[in-house]
């Protein structure tokens, strides 16, 4: 269901690919996956929805706070060009794959988000790959805090979860 280097499978080939990102060259990180009862034009539209919500408030605040580029959300969700606190969409094939990147004092990172059919017609996978680097001795201790605690794998299996949850009612 999720965990950290499962191949995605479509062909054999991971939808999110280990080692390096290869737009940024960012090293990987991690990737949770879920399957979803719904057809992937369905996890798409739900993936908007929740991603949308994400405007203002907290996120924005902590976006401020360690002066990501971009801070704020602009334009409609997942459409190639428009941000979310943190993050701007670089790449988005609507039902088939979005790519964001975003930088922070402490880090940079690519958040890759596909969907998968599954071969049997059961439902969509929705995959989440992180890619990023935490430079010096500041972004060290930031490493420790979000992806060693285990918060960023908190945060991304509950963004699935969500995204999950909708799209099946």
């Amino acid at each position: 269901m999720s965990g950290a280097g499962e191949q995605g499978r479509a062909g054999g080939r991971p939808s999110v690919p280990g080692g390096r990102d290869p737009l940024t060259g960012l090293p990987f990180v991690d990737e949770h996956r879920v399957l979803v009862a719904a057809d992937a034009a369905q996890v798409w539209r739900t993936l908007t929805e929740v991603v949308g919500r994400k405007r203002g408030g907290r996120s924005e605040a902590y976006a401020r706070l360690v002066r990501a580029e971009p801070a704020a959300a602009s334009g409609p969700p997942l459409e190639l060009g428009s941000t979310l606190p943190g993050m701007r969409v670089v790449e988005s094939v609507p039902g088939v794959r979005a790519v964001l990147t975003g930088r922070h004092f402490l880090s940079r990172y690519t958040l890759i988000v596909a969907l998968e059919p599954e071969p049997d017609g059961s439902g969509t996978v929705l995959v989440a790959g992180t890619y990023a680097v935490f430079p010096g001795p500041f972004g060290f201790v930031y490493r420790q805090l979000v992806i060693e605690s285990g918060a960023h794998t908190k945060a991304v299996r509950g963004l699935l979860a969500r995204v999950r949850d909708r799209a099946e009612r």
